[in-house]
């Protein structure tokens, strides 16, 4: 048990994949940060297509926006670890959006030792 379980909130960063961050990718930087701030995990999601306020096309058949696709960085934890982190992502975020939903978190641990997952 790593006392993830229970009600936490799910944060869904959407920005897109050419955004930068002080020379390195936006995506990147964000989930270093999360990292060193302890979070649980995070994922790095790629969309094949989509947009956003602007209403432009990004899309993977379309040769010079595929290098700018929509991206998704999906995180869970405490309301309070992610209330104190977005006045910082705000700083570090152009243009994007951030969502907050509430999660049930039913399983939250590493992966088994190689081996098999019940050892004797």
């Amino acid at each position: 048990m790593h006392g993830l379980e229970g009600e936490r909130t799910l944060m869904r960063i959407h920005i897109g994949e050419r955004d930068k961050h002080q020379g390195r990718p936006l995506y990147e930087a964000i989930v270093l940060l999360l990292r060193e701030r302890h979070f649980a995990g995070a994922t790095v999601l790629r969309g094949i297509m989509g947009f956003g306020a602007t209403a432009r096309l990004h899309a993977e058949k379309n040769l010079q926006l595929s290098l700018d696709l929509p991206l998704v960085i999906e995180c869970i934890e405490t309301e309070e670890k992610i209330q104190a982190i977005l006045p910082e992502l705000d700083r570090m975020i152009g243009g994007g959006l951030i969502t907050l939903e509430r999660a049930r978190v039913i399983m939250y641990r590493p992966e088994a030792p190689s081996g098999g997952a019940n050892p004797t």
